[in-house]
């Protein structure tokens, strides 16, 4: 590249595209007029793309969870790892009774995996399950590259979605809580070396110190999250006489495109796991009927459970709802497993004995295999299609179930009729005095 310019237009560095383009200028003459003129040529050309760093997970088959239970959590945590903003590379797993408390895989499968991530410059190591400090410890030399767990990944796509003031202090209450405990790792360089009088090193005290300073941030996080919960409290209280309905559900269902379909309002909506962290409230009106519809939250298999204390609050709305939404990811081959996980995660927090609608999202994805006339072996799941699912449990349990595609707008009308029956029951008997938009005369 050779250009020449005049000083009017001096500058040093230049962008093409993902290439950064550094040129010297290079004085040649000067002309009467006073303009010194220069000649142009490239320096160096650096490549400012981001690279994704390249990632290994690693799980366990144990008498817990079998192969196709565990290769499920490992797709799981491939589809976090890439809603991280990283790429998986390699997945190993071992079958084991227990994990192993010392390196939580076997030292054959440690091995194994050590020399994957050296031939191929791996930048970190995810675990499908939560860490212990001494499994770290003694992770870290033998693989020599970042160690991350479940729970690391879940608190880091949190911290980088959370929006608001809120969410940021719980998702760093939650940090500092999953910290705590792994502090000594970080302070090796300052162990003593041996003992004897005179030699104490200043390890022991450095971690004290650090200790107390995480606990004193997280009795400030846990006053702030008071005073945040208090104000929320007060608006709620500020809504006016209007039911409220919240949709739950795992992460990733569309939870958030059935609010933006309902509401026709412009919520952020990803094919991405935690897509909504911040808690979503839009007022919605359907025929003479207003009500408020929530956005929450989704839930996930093995959450940690400080980071449900931590986000407690959030589920405040869940809490307080008059009639939840239960959506269903039905083209998921586990969805049956999610479904127990978000029942289960609501009775915890106390929301079990809601009023609840089933919404199963995404039949224009859902497939099946279907059996062929002379294949005499049973039928599976894999063999239903969405008639057998709907006379199966779905269509038996005591609560309201409907079939749906948000994106493809299928049944959307059935669906809103069923919320307007639902929430004018709850309307009459909570509200009888007061009146609708407008009367609807039958």
């Amino acid at each position: 590249m050779e250009v020449f310019l005049s000083a009017d237009f001096a500058f040093g560095k230049d962008v093409y595209g993902i290439l950064e383009v550094e040129v010297q200028l290079v004085p040649l003459f000067k002309k009467r007029n006073s303009k010194m003129y220069y000649f142009c040529r490239m320096a160096k050309v650096h490549d400012t793309s981001v690279q994704k760093e390249k990632v290994v997970i690693v799980g366990l088959i144990t008498g817990k969870q079998d192969e196709k239970q565990a290769n499920e959590y490992l797709d799981e945590l491939e589809f976090l790892v890439d809603t991280s903003g990283a790429e998986v590379w390699e997945r190993f797993s071992q079958r084991l009774e227990n994990p192993n408390t010392a390196t939580f895989v076997g030292s054959g499968k440690l091995k194994e995996i050590a020399d994957f991530v050296r031939v191929h410059a791996i930048d970190a190591v995810i675990f499908d399950d939560e860490l212990t400090p001494t499994q770290i410890r003694n992770i870290e030399p033998a693989l020599e590259c970042k160690i991350l767990d479940r729970t690391n990944l879940i608190l880091d796509i949190f911290a980088k979605r959370a929006q608001t003031a809120h969410s940021k202090t719980q998702v760093e209450l939650a940090q500092c809580k999953y910290m705590l405990p792994r502090l000594t790792r970080l302070w090796t360089h300052l162990e003593r070396q041996q003992g004897g009088i005179g030699t104490r090193g200043p390890g022991e005290s450095q971690i004290e110190t650090d200790k107390r300073i995480i606990l004193d941030r997280i009795s400030f996080l846990k006053v702030q999250l008071e005073k945040i919960d208090s104000q929320m409290m007060t608006q709620r209280r500020n809504r006016g006489k209007m039911v409220r309905v919240a949709l739950v559900g795992y992460t990733n269902v569309g939870k958030s495109t059935i609010l933006n379909l309902i509401s026709k309002s412009d919520v952020f909506a990803e094919n991405k796991l935690f897509a909504t962290l911040d808690t979503t409230v839009r007022k919605v009106v359907i025929g003479n009927l207003p009500f408020l519809l929530t956005d929450t939250v989704g839930f996930i298999r093995k959450l940690p459970h400080h980071l449900v204390e931590s986000f407690k609050s959030t589920l405040d709305e869940t809490r307080e709802a008059d009639l939840l939404i239960h959506v269903v990811d039905i083209s998921h081959p586990g969805f049956e497993s999610q479904v127990e996980v978000v029942n289960k995660t609501l009775a915890e927090i106390g929301a079990a004995d809601k009023p609840m609608i089933y919404l199963f999202n995404k039949i224009d994805a859902f497939t099946y295999l279907e059996k062929e006339e002379d294949d005499l072996l049973p039928s599976t799941k894999d063999n239903m299609n969405l008639e057998d699912w709907k006379q199966s449990w779905i269509g038996k349990h005591e609560n309201i179930s409907l079939f749906i595609s948000a994106k493809e707008k299928t049944n959307i009308e059935g669906f809103k009729k069923v919320i307007y029956e639902e929430v004018k029951s709850i309307h009459i008997k909570r509200f009888p005095f007061n009146d609708f938009l407008y009367q609807v005369y039958e």
